[in-house]
């Protein structure tokens, strides 16, 4: 009987012991899988420009709505986060986001509003959202994708082709 009481504060030890284990294994995954999937996009034209010419890489221009259009959250959470995507921006592409929030508290700072506002006159005058464009280290028109894609595969799989001739 007493020896029963004596190994419950030694089993409890060891369980509180693994559970911890458990909680750090699950950190260091979150932590490793985030900095997977976490994307350098930048927000100035001029400096993309020049890490794809240094780089030798292509450009991919996102314009989204971040606050307000719904397949543009989508394929930031739906397609720029699959390894796939990031594997392939990792080695061929410089990203770039022209955003273009609509409400007041998400407002962008006047000068990058002006950056984004120049990216949008040159690569997209029609104002689509969400829009995405391939380009050259040179800034030429290679490919590009209106809205959400019918099939993310796909996508994938064009975006990969566009990039494979560099």
């Amino acid at each position: 009987m007493f020896k029963h009481l004596n190994s419950r504060p030694l089993c409890k030890a060891k369980h509180k012991i693994e559970y911890m284990r458990k909680i750090v294994f699950f950190l260091i995954t979150l932590i490793s899988l985030q900095s997977s999937f976490a994307q350098n996009w930048k927000h100035n034209f001029q400096e993309t420009l020049q890490t794809a010419q240094k780089e030798n890489k292509y450009i991919l221009v996102n314009f989204s709505g971040s606050d307000w259009c719904g397949p543009c959250i989508r394929l930031h959470k739906e397609v720029f986060t699959l390894p796939a995507f990031n594997e392939i921006a990792s080695q061929r592409l410089v990203l770039l986001n022209a955003d273009f929030p609509r409400y007041k508290k998400n407002q962008l700072p006047a000068a990058q509003q002006k950056i984004n506002d120049d990216i949008a006159e040159k690569y997209n005058n029609k104002g689509l959202f969400p829009y995405t464009v391939l380009l050259n280290n040179k800034g030429d028109i290679i490919k590009s994708w209106e809205g959400f894609p019918p099939s993310v595969d796909l996508f994938i799989e064009d975006l990969q082709t566009a990039v494979q001739g560099k």
